[in-house]
């Protein structure tokens, strides 16, 4: 990118979508198109840079281009007003800087003078239909998902190109360094052109292992927002949203996939507690102690009628997110902690330690075993997973144990429990609870701790 360009760029390289001039707004005017601007480029910036991405078969050339489209509105539309179609402004923009670009680099590589050509043969005055626009989009998240890319990359890759987040946004969300952040994204999008990662949907076995990548990269985005793993909050609302806006297109794309809706389900179920989950100074309430009254029914009912299509696209068959949504459910249905199916969660839990089997789920089994029939009954299972090297720094386990302990009246050993589960969490809200968990060993805080946490 040149100059020109550079100047309304971050150091990451992502558009300073409040500056276009390197000052501030001189107009009310010049101020309300770039507030348009930003609107517009969190809604259709995934479309856009989908839609370049089909062409060039270059995920990083793409967002450049996307890139290069905005700075063009930043400085045009302040003065000559937002166009009636901005989506297809910035598309036919992005599709004339990639096509610059590309023939830059014919001395380079003539690979891409072709691409170049074939770019140019396609642009049509109509832009493309809405089914190539939806294709393209379900297209870049299976590649901001590839499996070549560690869990982190993902993330921030997607949250980049499909959630028209800044670098700086993201790093804030996940509480890292901006740094840290773009030498991801910029490693993800180097590993992706080096591996020559088509831009296409995947059939067969290659579509499902791939699917599944994109559901795990979701629920992660949605689980860092629900249950923080560091810093002084513990929900991220932002990741939250984020996740379900995710979760919500990608069962538009793929309406006939079972467990998309077993994903939405759950999300929708868990999100819809989120404004119980804090009291006013942003201390976490627990599931058992939370106002039902603030729940959000309307999220629920979302929930429910999601993990319905669910249950009825797979035919019955148990998977690992349709599972989780029915244990979810359970919780929702319940009109107070007390009328709660525990006895159906610790079954549920059973079928998913059988078709996913994890140390974690077996954990959060020990929970609704303890809940259902005893202490005595759920301790023995958190022992027997207590020496596993992945439960080694997991702080949910001595949590756990240390209320098992509490309730079956040995004191010392619960607060010993309490305090070792206090140093091993990053989150700043949670270690307070605990460690009033070990002054106290009172109560079952730290248990209901464990049973208001996701599985997986």
């Amino acid at each position: 990118m040149g100059g020109e360009t550079a100047r309304h760029l971050d150091a990451s390289g992502q558009p300073r979508l409040g500056d276009a001039n390197g000052g501030p707004p001189d107009d009310r005017a010049a101020d309300e198109a770039r507030r348009a601007i930003e609107a517009v480029w969190r809604i259709e910036s995934a479309r856009v840079i989908a839609a370049l991405a089909r062409m060039v078969h270059d995920v990083g050339l793409a967002e450049d281009a996307a890139a290069d489209a905005l700075v063009a509105a930043l400085e045009q539309w302040p003065t000559e007003g937002v166009p009636a179609n901005p989506g297809a402004w910035l598309t036919a923009i992005g599709k004339r800087k990639a096509i610059d670009a590309v023939r830059r680099r014919v001395a380079l590589d003539r690979k891409y003078a072709e691409i170049g050509n074939d770019i140019e043969s396609r642009l049509a005055p109509g832009g493309p239909e809405p089914d190539e626009v939806e294709d393209d989009l379900l297209r870049l998240m299976f590649v901001a998902c590839h499996p070549l890319l560690s869990p982190d990359a993902r993330a921030a890759l997607t949250l980049r190109l499909l959630g028209g987040l800044s670098t700086e946004e993201i790093a804030h969300a996940y509480r890292v360094p901006e740094a840290t952040v773009g030498q991801r994204i910029s490693r993800a999008k180097r590993t992706l052109a080096e591996a020559d990662v088509g831009f296409e949907v995947p059939d067969g076995a290659e579509r499902r292992e791939r699917l599944a990548s994109v559901l795990e990269v979701i629920y992660l985005v949605f689980n860092e927002g629900y249950a923080a793993t560091r810093g002084d909050e513990w929900i991220r609302h932002d990741l939250c949203d984020e996740a379900l806006r995710l979760g919500r297109i990608l069962a538009g794309l793929t309406p006939n996939d079972a467990e998309v809706h077993g994903l939405l389900a759950l999300m929708e179920i868990q999100a819809s507690r989120l404004r119980a989950r804090t009291g006013p100074d942003g201390e976490p309430v627990l599931l058992l102690d939370q106002d039902r009254g603030r729940w959000d029914h309307l999220q629920i009912r979302r929930g429910l009628a999601a993990l319905e299509r669910a249950e009825r696209l797979s035919g019955g068959a148990p998977a690992p997110y349709t599972v989780q949504a029915a244990i979810a459910a359970c919780h929702a249905r319940a009109r107070t902690g007390e009328d709660t199916d525990w006895e159906r969660i610790a079954t549920l839990y059973a079928t998913l330690a059988r078709i996913e089997p994890s140390p974690i789920v077996e954990l959060n089994r020990a929970v609704a075993v303890g809940m259902a029939y005893g202490p005595e009954a759920g301790l023995p299972l958190v022992d027997a997973i207590a020496d596993d090297p992945a439960m080694r720094d997991y702080h949910l386990l001595p949590s756990v144990r240390g209320d098992l302990l509490a309730k079956l009246g040995r004191g010392d050993e619960a607060a010993a429990e309490f305090a070792r589960a206090a140093s091993l969490t990053r989150n700043e809200r949670e270690r307070a609870l605990l460690l009033d968990r070990a002054a106290a060993v009172t109560g079952s805080a730290a248990f209901r701790l464990a049973v208001d946490a996701d599985p997986m």
